[in-house]
């Protein structure tokens, strides 16, 4: 098992590298150009900037049982169907029966802005969703690691 970050925008890339050191798994960073990511206790990989990039580098590095911290509904769909896991920067875990109105709801803000709508976007962020996020991401190192 390892931890995979999709560093871009992500709020809690110290947060999986310190519980990566406690479960003692192999951590890696993935971002593009755009940003620059460099901390002790994890690896970085930086690919060319580009729609996508980074999710493609994750999901071909991606093994069975392995856990990626995205944002990202459709790289979380990605994850799920290589039989690894997947949790948001909040703590929600991903799982066969949330992905599918999770895509649906993002297909449906995707269609109001195409259409000159406007979609409320996240508060501001508060230490109880960091709290929440390390709570489940130790909840899946303990369950799964090997």
């Amino acid at each position: 098992m390892k931890i995979l970050i999709d560093a871009d925008g992500c709020p809690v890339v110290d947060i999986s590298i310190e519980v990566a050191k406690e479960y003692d798994t192999e951590c890696i960073i993935l971002c593009d150009t755009a940003h620059f990511f460099e901390r002790s206790g994890a690896s970085t990989i930086t690919v060319s900037k580009g729609a996508d990039s980074v999710d493609f580098k994750i999901v071909n590095l991606l093994q069975k049982g392995d856990i990626v911290v995205t944002q990202d509904y459709g790289l979380a769909a990605m994850c799920l169907a290589k039989d690894a896991f997947a949790i948001n920067q909040n703590g929600l875990i991903f799982d066969t029966h949330n992905i599918d109105s999770l895509l649906n709801s993002r297909y449906n803000a995707k269609k109001v802005r195409a259409a000159g709508g406007r979609i409320k976007g996240p508060s501001k962020r508060r230490p109880e969703q960091d709290k929440d996020f390390r709570e489940s991401l130790c909840k899946l190192c303990k369950n799964h690691s090997r």
